[in-house]
Parts: structure tokens; sequence; C-alpha cells
């Protein structure tokens, strides 16, 4: 049996391990020898990294015990050493502590430390390397959060010390005062040129991120894309009685079109929810023939941003049984507050589409009323309006 302890093993060998002219039956062999040395070896490396692993964990405790009492105001400070910017209101973004001539320095939450984590003051006042600062973290980040830096993974290998880092974090510092941060892929995947990791908004977390979508919206399985909820069909009307809901992007309306009211001999009734109709004009009445037959109400809603130029609206005719139809159809814009967004163009005989040909930008409510006039040689026969309201969200998805 070989003795476990390193010393007892290396004075047995130093016994036994006898010079050849005093060879003797109770000296080890050349290869018992070389066994008994290998032993030694594992032994001792076993011993070393025990070791290595103690002094860590006693830096580690060292580091904790200092920051518990070494807390300090910043009047403890030289007056030379650097103090965390400030803005000019005089509210401080950070913290720092003091122990012997080392300056430790922490940030508030909602900002993150840039430079060092701590720096040494001199004798005459001064200190060694960059001066580090408070900058305001990237939205949905928590700078100052412990979680968001982690010791590093180290291994002494032939005499060099060798480093690394979970997934998702990054090596900073100098060798031997090295530490892990958090890589904020949130920040990085939001410059110019990057892919998109969120439809909405990217919120980072220690060694990861996730994404988040706005409310009335829900994400899907893959848990980067966002689609919106739509609040019309639950089990609970969402609406006032006699009011139809309308699901916009992110929300909802509750709509009750009216018809226009009646002046003169010229009156219309609702047939449908969304449908109005004159009713039959007196025979020597020009101006009542004139006026819409049909007025019709269309709600939609469109994400911000919209790829132009779109079809948003068609409008058409039919003739009734046994009726000659309209043998000649014109198309336009005539009413509503959308401002040029929109253009009326036929496209076929008897189409006319309503074309997005502007960008738009939510939240915002447009109105555009089109109009419909049918001809039968030449001669005007009536004319139909489609009120279309337009519900533009605030966001582009």
């Amino acid at each position: 049996m070989v003795p476990s302890s390193p010393r007892a093993l290396f004075l047995l060998l130093l016994i036994l391990a006898c010079p050849e002219p005093r060879a003797s039956q109770n000296c080890l062999s050349k290869q018992q020898l070389l066994s008994a040395i290998r032993q030694l070896q594992q032994l001792l490396k076993g011993q070393e990294t025990r070791f290595a692993e103690g002094i860590r964990h006693m830096k580690s405790r060292l580091a904790a015990l200092q920051n518990s009492v070494g807390r300090v105001g910043p009047d403890a400070l030289p007056v030379s050493c650097p103090a965390l910017n400030t803005p000019a209101d005089g509210r401080k973004f950070g913290s720092k502590y003091l122990v012997d001539h080392e300056v430790h320095f922490t940030c508030n939450p909602g900002f993150r430390l840039v430079g060092p984590s701590s720096v040494v003051c001199l004798p005459n006042g001064t200190w060694t390397g960059e001066q580090p600062h408070c900058r305001a973290a990237p939205e949905g980040s928590v700078a100052g959060d412990s979680a968001f830096s982690r010791a590093p993974r180290c291994a002494q290998v032939e005499r060099a010390q060798h480093c690394s880092c979970e997934a998702g974090f990054h090596l900073s510092g100098a060798a031997g005062d090295s530490v892990c941060q958090d890589v904020n892929e949130c920040e990085l995947y939001g410059q110019e040129g990057r892919p998109r990791l969120c439809m909405h908004a990217c919120v980072n977390t220690p060694g990861s991120y996730r994404c988040t979508c706005p409310g009335g919206y829900r994400t899907l399985a893959d848990g980067k894309s966002c689609e919106d909820v739509d609040e019309c069909v639950g089990l609970q009307p969402v609406c006032p009685q006699g009011t139809t809901c309308i699901n916009t992007g992110g929300s909802f309306q509750c709509v009750s079109p009216e018809c226009p009211e009646g002046s003169g001999n010229v009156s219309y009734v609702k047939t449908s929810p969304f449908q109005c109709e004159r009713n039959p004009c007196p025979m020597d009445s020009r101006p009542c023939r004139h006026l819409p037959k049909t007025i019709s109400f269309h709600y939609l809603s469109l994400p911000s941003n919209l790829k132009t130029p779109i079809t948003l609206f068609r409008m058409a005719t039919a003739s009734a049984p046994g009726r000659a139809g309209p043998n000649s159809l014109r198309f336009g814009i005539v009413g509503g507050n959308s401002r040029g967004h929109f253009v009326m163009q036929r496209s076929d005989r008897q189409t006319g589409d309503l074309i997005l040909v502007q960008n738009l930008e939510g939240p915002q409510t447009l109105e555009v009323d089109v109009d419909m006039s049918e001809y039968l040689d030449r001669s005007f026969q009536a004319n139909h309006v489609s009120k279309v309201t337009i519900f533009v969200s605030p966001y582009d998805f």
C-alpha cells in the first residue's frame, strides 16, 4: 500500500530507492520506483489544484468582507481621487467604497459602469488607470445588478492562467483581475445593419435576452414575434349594447354608424348595421336622385409604415337579375380627412380600387369617402358612397 501523505511517500522513496552497489531484496525495482513516482506526481497535482481553489475562495471571501465593512461616503476619499460622474443638479449615478488605497465603484439601478470597477489612489492623491463613470443603461437591462458580472472559470496550464466565461458573457479586465461581463445582445443587435432580435422590444438578461410585446399583443411560440389579441371575440362583450366591436392593432373600437338625417323629401333607412339606403325619390325630384342611393360603412386596421402602393378597398357593381346594368362607372374620392394619402383607380370595367400611396405612421385614424357613379348610355343612374375608416396602429406589425 502506498502512503497517502506526499511527505511520507517521498521519504519512503528515499529509503527504498537503494544505490545499485547496495541493492538488496528490500530495495524497489526500477519499474516499482517509476510507478511510485507517478503516483506521487498525481498526488501533488491534486494538492496543487485544491490549494489554488482555496486561494480563489479566500480572495472571494476577503472581497465580500471588504465591501461589507469598507463602505464609506464620498467625503472619505482623497480629494484628487475620481468621483462618479454627476449631472448639473448634483444627483449621484452610483456609489464608491474605499478599501485601503483602492476605490471601488458601483452604479445605481438604470445605469451601467463604464471603465474599471476600481482604481488605486496613490499617496500623492492621484490614481491609476482609466476613470470609471456611469452611463444610462439600455432599455430593459438592470445595470449594477451583480447577476450581469460573474467570476470567470480559470485553470492553470503550464504556469499560465487561462480563463473563460459562460455563454452570453465575455471576459473583461487585465490578466489576474478579469471578470465575466454580460453581453448585451439587445444593444449589440440594435445597431444599424444588424438583424432584429425581437419584433417589438428586447430586454437584456444575464447571459441572454428576452422579447416582449406591447399591450394588446401576445408573444408567439418562437419567443420573438407578436400577434394581436382580438378583444372582440371574447366570451364577455367589450362594447355597449347597440354598438359593434372592431378589432384594431393592440386595441379595439366600439362603433355605431348612423344614417344621414333626412331633409325635405330625402330620407335614409338603415338596412343593416353597416349600410343605409335612400328611400325612393319623388318622380320630379332631380336633387334627390343625385344623392347617394346607398351609404355603406367599412373599418380597416393597418400597421404603421405599410409598404406602398397597396390596395386597401374595392368597390364593384352588380346588376339585378333581368335588369340591364350600367355600362359605365366612375369612381372618385369625395370626402374624408385623408389629405392625399389615397387615390381611387379603376381596376376593370366593373371595379374600382382604393389605393394607399403615402406612408402612414400611427397611432392615427383616417377617414375617406369613396363614390361610385353608374351611367347607362351616358345618362346618370345612381351613385353609391362607401365611408372607409382606417385605424393605424402605433406599431409596424
